[in-house]
């Protein structure tokens, strides 16, 4: 069995998901975990799939062909099997809100590298701010550390640049599954 990490964008319109799941499903593959979302008029994911190792080569082929119905899609093989197991890892939840300015995610996930955390999800939205007028910039993010990560540690380095960025950030624990 081969592991696959697709990537895909197209102008947003209907059967795009569709167009996509037809030759996955044709090469008995497996759709495992997937994040979709349309943006600007465009429909981006990426997706973890599964396929038999003798139709992984016919499969990528179908997923490149298509492009000529407004779909980019690319395939990369992954070694990290779709069944992603549970890392002793230190996970935490991320929100930040505050005024919209250039910068905050680059100052954001810098001081996050810097202290070894990854960002494992990332959401983020401009919005009115409301009754103060302007725009608010919001985040939410799952972070993932080393196991001897202190929460503490990375807490305070967050608190600094919420200073700076002028920004609230609030760090919690991802609840036990």
């Amino acid at each position: 069995m081969a592991t696959f990490t697709l990537t895909c964008i197209g102008d947003d319109r209907a059967g795009l998901v569709s167009d996509l799941s037809a030759p996955i499903h044709a090469h008995g593959a497996s759709w495992n975990r997937s994040q979709m979302a349309r943006l600007g008029g465009k429909f981006a994911g990426i997706l973890l799939i599964d396929v038999p190792d003798a139709k992984a080569d016919a499969l990528a082929a179908d997923l490149a062909a298509l492009k000529d119905a407004g779909l980019v899609v690319t395939v990369e093989r992954t070694d990290e099997p779709a069944a992603e197991s549970a890392e002793s890892a230190a996970r935490w939840n991320l929100e930040l809100l505050g005024a919209d300015r250039p910068g905050i995610v680059a100052e954001l996930s810098a001081a996050l590298a810097r202290e070894h955390v990854s960002i494992e999800e990332l959401a983020t939205d401009v919005r009115e701010a409301p009754m103060a007028g302007g725009l608010l910039f919001e985040a939410r993010a799952v972070l993932v550390a080393p196991p001897a990560a202190s929460v503490e540690a990375v807490r305070a380095v967050l608190e600094a640049i919420a200073d700076e960025l002028m920004v609230e950030i609030n760090l919690s624990d991802v609840p036990a599954a």
